[in-house]
């Protein structure tokens, strides 16, 4: 079995940071941090902090041809996948393992669509939220890295864990990859959006019982959809989701919920998009995420007429 050791990350957020700082740390020589011309110049000017301390990464970028990864993890937001996608080509070997660690049930295939399925493994994110300010990032170090092939046993799977064992990243491998990642989705999809709505924090959206009879209506349409999109096991998600709530920070916020109050474009299409899309193909109704995608469509439109706002008032 061949060691990974070589290490690419694309995506310096609230998540690829833990894992950014965790790696660098390991093996520094091994790891390369993929940005594009203009991240590269913001980030040597202004260094992400984490947990306190000043991140000097080695940055690597799209044209380098001389590096050649084990393993890339990539993990930008959503509206970042397609770029990462054409930035990690001059990276990739017969050898290559891509994982992606975003938030919803489409990247692996957008992923596989352009190297092949044996090149990426399902996985996802579970842990405390981060808090993001600008360029300071704050995590508790809970947090744990879930991964799998839909078919087991697999040897890229055993790759990962023994290089994980090595970095003593926490990391589980569920027995259903895919019912695991969709009860991801479902937490996300039915705690995402609504805090961010409603300005709520976990634990306050755990008190609330008008809160969560919504949230678990909107769960039942992700589990009505899961089912049909093949997903095993779909009775048991309502409530694997609502125990996984009660482990998070009472104070803590979702990431969409930071999106907001920081004024950026939220990854509410992912969520609620996506769910309407795949509701359609499979005839399934979803009024909850077609209201909460509504409410999104306003706010962002609101966000860009304030944008524009403040741009004519700086020509006046």
């Amino acid at each position: 079995m061949k060691s990974i050791n070589k290490v690419i990350l694309c995506g310096l957020g609230a998540v690829g940071t833990v894992y950014a700082d965790k790696l660098q740390r390991f093996d520094e020589k091994n790891f390369r941090v993929l940005v594009d011309e203009e991240r590269l110049k913001r980030y040597m000017a202004n260094p992400i902090s984490f947990n306190g301390n000043k991140l000097n990464f080695h940055y690597i970028t799209p044209d380098t041809e001389d590096f050649k990864a084990d393993l890339i993890i990539i993990a930008t937001k959503m509206t970042g996948l397609d770029d990462a996608i054409k930035n990690i080509k001059n990276f990739i070997y017969e050898n290559t393992i891509i994982i992606p660690l975003l938030n919803g049930v489409t990247s692996e295939e957008l992923i596989a669509d352009a190297y092949g399925w044996d090149k990426v493994l399902y996985a996802y994110f579970i842990g405390h939220s981060s808090v993001r300010t600008g360029n300071t990032i704050v995590h508790d170090d809970v947090n744990t890295f879930v991964f799998g092939a839909d078919k087991e046993p697999d040897e890229r799977v055993e790759r990962v864990k023994e290089f994980f064992d090595r970095t003593k990243i926490n990391y589980k491998v569920p027995e259903d990859i895919r019912h695991s990642l969709w009860c991801k989705y479902m937490l996300n999809v039915a705690s995402n959006p609504t805090t961010a709505l409603l300005r709520m924090t976990f634990g306050e959206m755990l008190e609330n019982k008008y809160f969560m009879q919504l949230a678990i209506n909107i769960m039942k349409e992700v589990q009505a959809v899961a089912k049909a999109e093949g997903v095993r096991n779909t009775t048991t998600m309502i409530d694997e989701t609502i125990a996984h709530l009660h482990t998070m920070i009472p104070g803590g916020k979702t990431s969409m919920l930071q999106d907001v109050e920081a004024g950026k474009h939220t990854e509410i299409d992912m969520f609620a998009g996506t769910m309407i899309e795949l509701g359609e193909k499979h005839n399934i109704h979803t009024p909850y995420c077609s209201f909460l995608k509504e409410m999104f469509d306003i706010i962002h439109e609101n966000q860009r007429i304030h944008n524009n706002n403040n741009i004519v008032c700086k020509i006046h």
